[in-house]
């Protein structure tokens, strides 16, 4: 369960409401539960909504269908959680995708396609986002980046060319964006995700990230003062090598 919150829901939460693009069982789920019990209206966006039902029903959220990749349908998401829920002013991107295998033997159209989701459906949910949080100068935009937003494995070249162009996307938008008030961060995850279906093994406890305690990293970096504000953060569990 989560712990040391700074804000019980019963109180003013500092943003009203949260879209979270890319949403599965894990890290997403986390957020929308921690979310919706601070008092913050949630919108969920994935490709396939199918799955989502059990956890809105438990948070309250409404699911949207969306391809990330795809500027039209991305404007019509934020048109509809808009007309349904209210403006966003909060958004999270957890999309990504790769394609695994020796660089010879790779597909030029599942690379492209993991380069789009991993990084430039980003760039499409955060303009969006930014066109309705500049108005106000109040927002914030998270991603979620990975080990190899820092450094490229053997065989996971797509991956890393997606997740170094993300990385490289919150840096420049931190720039762009932090003196209009709109708070961007990038967070590294550097490790695998706990998971009902990928535990701990018996003999390292605590060996991955658990979701719920990464939800708690993006909190706290949602409640600094904009007078001390990061623009990236690095999580992984206490056994890691790096």
């Amino acid at each position: 369960m989560f712990s040391g919150s700074s804000r019980k829901a019963h109180g003013n939460p500092k943003y009203k409401i949260a879209l979270i693009v890319g949403v599965g069982e894990g890290l997403s789920a986390s957020l929308a539960r921690l979310f919706s019990r601070e008092g913050i209206r949630v919108a969920l966006a994935a490709r396939q909504i199918e799955k989502l039902g059990a956890l809105c029903t438990e948070t309250g959220a409404r699911a949207f269908a969306c391809n990330a990749t795809d500027a039209d349908e991305v404007e019509r998401l934020f048109g509809l959680v808009e007309r349904e829920i209210g403006t966003p002013d909060l958004v999270v991107y957890n999309a990504s995708a790769r394609a695994r295998g020796p660089l010879i033997d790779l597909m030029p159209a599942d690379v492209a396609n993991a380069i789009a989701v991993s990084a430039f459906g980003g760039f499409l949910v955060a303009q969006q986002a930014a066109k309705r949080m500049l108005p106000n100068k109040h927002g914030a935009i998270l991603f979620t980046g990975a080990s190899a937003s820092v450094k490229g494995y053997a065989q996971s070249s797509s991956f890393a060319m997606g997740k170094f162009a993300l990385r490289g996307l919150a840096q420049s938008m931190a720039r762009e964006l932090s003196p209009e008030g709109i708070h961007v961060a990038h967070f590294v995850i550097d490790g695998g995700i706990r998971s009902k279906t990928r535990p701990d093994p018996e003999d390292r406890p605590d060996s991955m990230l658990d979701p719920d305690a990464i939800a708690l990293s993006y909190w706290n970096v949602l409640q600094q003062p904009r007078s001390a504000w990061t623009w990236e953060m690095e999580l992984r569990p206490w056994v890691e090598k790096f």
